[in-house]
C-alpha cells in the first residue's frame, strides 16, 4: 500500500502482510479469523517476527522471504495449488496447447474432490484423499517429469512445470492431512480488501497510518469472515467501546458480538 515518506512529499511502498485461520472447510467450529500487520519494507525478518511463537503447517505462496521459517521444522510448507495452477493458466490463455491443457485438466480433478468433502471431517478429508486424490498426484508427478524432459527448457511452459516440480513434496502435502486445505484462497480473498482501498483513498499518511489500517482491515476483515456485516460491526465497537471494561475487550471481537438489526440491513 502507498504511505507518505517523510520530507519530500512522496510516496514509498508499505506492506500488508496477511494471516487466515479458517478451519471450517474440515469441520471446525472454531471463529474464523484474519490479522493484517504492516510493515515498512518486504523483508523475510517480518514473516520470522510476525510467526516466531507459531508452530504448525503454515499455507502460502512461494515467496522467497518465507523459505528460513522452515527450516527448523517447527513451521511445516503447505503449497498452494491455485498459485501453481496460475502459471499454466496464464500460458495456456496466452498460448494454449495440449501440455497446459492437460495441466489444467489434472489440477481440477484434484478441486473436484474438495468440492465433494468441503465441512466433512479431516478423518473423512484424509481418507478419501488418500484413496482418490494421491493416486492423481502421484500420476501428476510422473507426467509433469515426464514432460519436462521433452521441452525446452526455456520454455515458458517449463518453467511452470519446474514451479509445481519443485514445491512437489509441499504441494502434495495435503493429501495427508485433512486438516491442511488444497490452496490459501482464503489469504487471498482477505487481501481483495486492500485492493479495493487502494482505489479509494490516495495512501496512508505515515508507517503509523499503515499499522492503524492493518488494524482496522483485521477487524473488517474478521466481521466479514464471521458472516457479520462490516459496517454494523463498526458502528456497535464505536458505541460501545468508551465505556466498556478492557479486561472484557474480547466480547467486542467480531464472533462474539450479535448483531440484532444485520437482517434488516442487509
Amino acid at each position: 500500500m502507498p504511505v507518505l515518506a517523510p520530507g519530500n512529499g512522496r510516496t514509498k511502498t508499505g506492506r500488508l502482510w496477511t494471516y487466515v485461520r479458517d478451519d471450517r472447510p474440515s469441520g471446525d467450529t472454531t471463529a474464523p479469523a484474519v490479522w493484517f500487520a504492516y510493515s515498512p519494507d518486504r523483508k523475510g525478518e517480518n514473516p520470522r517476527q510476525h510467526l516466531k511463537l507459531y508452530k504448525g503447517a503454515l499455507q502460502a505462496d512461494a515467496y522467497a522471504g518465507f523459505q528460513h521459517l522452515y527450516e527448523s521444522g517447527t513451521i511445516v510448507e503447505v503449497a498452494c495449488w491455485a498459485h501453481a495452477r496460475r502459471k499454466f493458466h496464464e500460458i495456456h490463455i496466452a498460448h494454449p496447447s495440449p501440455t497446459t491443457a492437460e495441466a489444467i485438466e489434472r489440477i481440477a480433478a484434484l478441486y473436484a474432490i474438495e468440492t465433494e468433502i468441503r465441512g466433512s471431517t479431516p478423518e473423512i478429508r484424509r481418507t478419501i484423499r488418500q484413496a482418490r486424490a494421491k493416486p492423481l498426484l502421484d500420476s501428476m508427478q510422473i507426467w509433469l517429469e515426464t514432460t519436462l524432459a521433452k521441452l525446452s527448457r526455456k520454455s515458458d511452459t517449463a518453467a511452470a512445470i519446474r514451479y509445481a516440480l519443485s514445491r512437489w513434496p509441499a504441494l502434495a502435502r495435503y493429501a495427508g492431512d485433512g486438516q491442511l486445505e488444497i490452496d490459501n484462497n482464503a489469504a487471498e480473498r482477505a487481501l481483495r480488501v486492500v485492493a479495493l482501498g487502494r482505489k479509494n483513498f490516495l495512501f496512508a499518511g505515515s508507517n503509523a497510518g499503515g499499522e492503524r489500517a492493518a488494524a482496522i482491515y483485521s477487524l473488517l476483515g474478521s466481521a466479514k469472515l464471521n458472516g457479520r456485516d462490516p459496517e454494523l460491526y463498526l458502528h456497535h465497537v464505536l458505541e460501545r467501546i468508551a465505556d466498556h471494561p478492557i479486561r472484557k475487550i474480547n466480547e467486542l471481537l467480531p464472533w462474539n458480538v450479535s448483531l440484532p438489526n444485520q437482517d434488516h440491513h442487509a
